[in-house]
C-alpha cells in the first residue's frame, strides 16, 4: 500500500526485512526442535541461533541468480553460518512451511493491531453516542423527512454495528494464526510432527489440521470478508457524515485545522474529504474480499497462483483497514455538530414529522384506519403546496392534537441507551 494510507504500527509488521526476520526465526526453531528430537546437534542450533536474518537487500540480490525467494533466503541466511551447522538449516521442510507458518504469525500480529484500532473506534462512537443522547434530529428514510430520533441513536447503531465486526475479526483471526511444517504434500513424510507442534507453540499459532503442504485458503478468506464488512460499516459511518454535511443540511461538519483548503478555485469550499476517502477505501477492501475468494482453490496438493494475489492483497488490506478504523475515530472524536440545525431540520416542514402521532391518537380514540390515514394525509398534503403550518390544516379538519414535540417520540429510548451504555463500558 502506498504510504499515504499507511500507519507505521501495521506498515511494519508487512516489511520485506520484517518478513525475513520471521523466516529466521522460524528457520531457528525448527532447528531447536530437531535438535530436541536428536536430529540436529545441539552446536549446530547454537550457530543458527547466533545468525542474523539477512537484509532484504541481500536476498533481493541473490535472488538475481536463483529466481527463488526461499531459495535466495536460505543461501542469505546460511551466509552468516558455518557450513558444518547450516547444512542443518531448513531440514526435512519445504517452502511453504516457512512460508504459511511465517504468514500466520504476520497475520495474528496485524489481526492483533487492527483489534485495537477498531476497538478504539466503538469507544469513541459509543462516547460521542452518549454525549449526543438527547440531541434531537430528524430521521430520514428513502432520504425523506420521517420522525425524530436523536443524533446519538444514530451513532449507536453505528457503535454496535463496529462491536459485531469485531467479534467477525475475532473470530477470523483464529482461523489465520495457524502454521504447518509437514513437508512437500503435507504427509510429514521427512520431518517429525514434533517440530510443527514445537515452532506453532512458541509463535502462538495452531496447526493445520490435514496440511496439503499449505495453510487452507478458506482461512485467509474468511479474514478479507471480516475486513470488507468492517470497511462498508466505516462505509456507512462516513457516508452519513457527508450527508448531513451538504450545504443546504449542515447538521455536522468534519473538524477543521487552521491550515484546510477546501479547494484549489473555490474558497469558501469546506468539502468532506476525509469521510470520502474513507467510502473509498472501502471499495478497496471489498475488491480485495472477492479477490481472496479466487485464492481458495488450488491445483492438487498446491499450486502458486495465490501467491503473487496474497503478496498484494494480504498486506495491503490489513494496513488499508488500519488507516480507515484509525482516521474514523479521529474523524467521530472530532466530529462538530450543531443541534440547532438538527431542530431547524425537524421544524423544517411545520410539523409534518409528528403526522404518525397524530395517526396514532386517531387510531385510539376509535377512528377507522382508512378513513384516519386519508385525514391525516390530506392534511399533509394541504400544508405542504400551502406552506402552512400542519397542526393549523389538521384543526381546520376538526382534528385535535396532543402533544407534538419530538419527545413524543423518545418516551422509550431509555431501553437503547441503557443498551449502548453496557457496550461503551465493555471496552473500558
Amino acid at each position: 500500500m502506498i504510504a499515504r494510507y499507511s500507519l507505521p504500527e501495521m506498515a511494519e509488521i508487512w516489511s520485506d526485512q520484517a518478513r525475513y526476520d520471521t523466516w529466521a526465526k522460524v528457520e531457528c526453531l525448527a532447528s531447536q526442535a530437531q535438535a530436541m528430537l536428536g536430529r540436529v546437534p545441539p552446536g549446530a542450533v547454537a550457530d543458527i541461533r547466533r545468525a542474523k536474518a539477512p537484509s532484504a537487500a541481500r536476498v533481493a540480490e541473490l535472488e538475481l541468480q536463483r529466481d527463488h525467494e526461499i531459495l535466495s533466503f536460505l543461501a542469505a541466511f546460511c551466509e552468516d553460518i558455518p557450513d558444518d551447522s547450516a547444512r542443518w538449516v531448513h531440514l526435512g521442510m519445504t517452502s511453504y512451511d516457512l512460508v504459511d507458518t511465517a504468514l500466520g504469525h504476520h497475520l495474528a500480529r496485524a489481526c492483533d493491531v487492527l483489534l485495537r484500532a477498531v476497538a478504539r473506534l466503538r469507544g469513541v462512537l459509543a462516547d460521542k453516542a452518549v454525549e449526543h443522547w438527547d440531541t434531537a434530529c430528524i430521521g430520514r428514510t428513502h432520504g425523506m423527512h420521517a420522525e425524530p430520533t436523536t443524533f446519538g441513536h444514530k451513532l449507536a447503531g453505528f457503535a454496535f454495528a463496529v462491536d459485531r465486526s469485531i467479534r467477525r475479526l475475532e473470530a477470523a483471526r483464529t482461523e489465520v494464526a495457524v502454521g504447518t511444517i509437514s513437508g512437500s504434500v503435507g504427509t510429514y513424510a521427512l520431518i517429525d510432527p514434533f517440530v510443527e507442534k514445537y515452532v506453532c507453540g512458541e509463535l502462538g499459532l495452531d496447526v493445520e489440521p490435514a496440511p496439503s503442504q499449505v495453510v487452507a485458503r478458506d482461512r485467509h478468506a474468511q479474514l478479507l470478508q471480516a475486513i470488507a464488512t468492517l470497511g462498508a460499516c466505516v462505509e456507512q459511518i462516513a457516508t452519513e457524515v457527508r450527508l448531513l454535511s451538504r450545504t443546504e443540511v449542515g447538521e455536522v461538519e468534519e473538524h477543521r485545522t487552521v491550515a484546510y483548503q477546501g479547494s484549489s478555485a473555490m474558497p469558501h469550499k469546506r468539502n468532506p474529504t476525509t469521510s470520502e476517502r474513507l467510502v473509498g477505501l472501502a471499495r478497496l477492501l471489498r475488491g480485495y474480499a472477492g479477490t481472496m475468494l479466487e485464492n481458495v482453490a488450488l491445483w492438487h496438493e498446491r499450486d502458486l497462483s495465490h501467491s503473487s494475489v496474497e503478496r498484494v492483497v494480504l498486506p495491503d488490506a490489513m494496513i488499508v483497514a488500519h488507516y480507515q478504523c484509525t482516521r474514523a475515530a479521529d474523524l467521530v472524536a472530532a466530529l462538530s455538530v450543531f443541534p440547532e440545525r438538527m431542530r431547524g431540520a425537524i421544524d423544517q416542514t411545520n410539523g409534518l414529522a409528528y403526522s404518525s402521532a397524530v395517526l396514532a391518537d386517531l387510531l385510539e380514540d376509535g377512528t377507522e384506519r382508512e378513513r384516519a390515514y386519508r385525514a391525516v394525509q390530506a392534511a399533509a398534503d394541504g400544508a405542504t403546496s400551502s406552506g402552512e403550518d400542519f397542526g393549523a390544516r389538521l384543526r381546520a379538519q376538526g382534528i385535535e392534537t396532543g402533544s407534538l414535540s419530538p419527545e413524543r417520540f423518545l418516551v422509550h429510548h431509555d431501553v437503547i441507551l441503557k443498551r449502548l451504555e453496557i457496550l461503551r463500558d465493555m471496552g473500558r
